[in-house]
This record gives C-alpha cells, sequence and structure tokens, in this order.
C-alpha cells in the first residue's frame, strides 16, 4: 500500500506502519561497546588539577575582601566586648 498521487485528496501516504515514504538514505549510525566506554575517564585527574589551577587564578579577586571583612569583625566584636565591660563603661563616661 505505497504512496500514490489522488488527484482530488492530494498525496496519500498509507495506513499506520505502511505510511509509503521512501527509506531514508546516508543515515550513519555509529556505536561503541558499553565495555569500551570510560565515562569517568581522567575526572579525578582533571578535578584535582582544575581546582588548583581555578584557586589560583581567583584567590587574588576573592580572599582579599574576605581577610578585610574577618578583620572588620573581629575589631567590632572586640570593641563591643570591651565596650559592655566595666572598664570601658567607666572610660565612657557611663555608670557601672
Amino acid at each position: 500500500m505505497g504512496g500514490h498521487l489522488d488527484p482530488k485528496n492530494g498525496i496519500f501516504l498509507g495506513w499506520w506502519g505502511d505510511l509509503g515514504c521512501p527509506t531514508p538514505q546516508r543515515i550513519t549510525t555509529y556505536s561503541m561497546s558499553p565495555n569500551r566506554q570510560r565515562p569517568l575517564a581522567g575526572a579525578g585527574h582533571a578535578a584535582i588539577f582544575n581546582v588548583f589551577r581555578r584557586f589560583r587564578h581567583q584567590v587574588l579577586y576573592v580572599a582579599p575582601p574576605f581577610i578585610a571583612a574577618y578583620a572588620i569583625m573581629n575589631w567590632a566584636v572586640e570593641r563591643n566586648e570591651y565596650l559592655n565591660s566595666k572598664p570601658g563603661r567607666l572610660l565612657e563616661g557611663g555608670d557601672e
């Protein structure tokens, strides 16, 4: 039941499963045996050296702001503890 030209309704392709289309040509399929595939080949080696390379290139952009933020926060915590202590209150003119 191949396809034929119906002058009234157009082209009839055929019933389901036999659609009268020409067989596809020039389709190349490549495959590899599952036991020859190595999906994680070199992943450990690449991960170690990639992380080191990325860290080395980004550390100067990330570390100084973190160091500055840590130093400021440390100073603020120590200043707060001093001002809320007995000597700090006496120095600032507050009551005991």
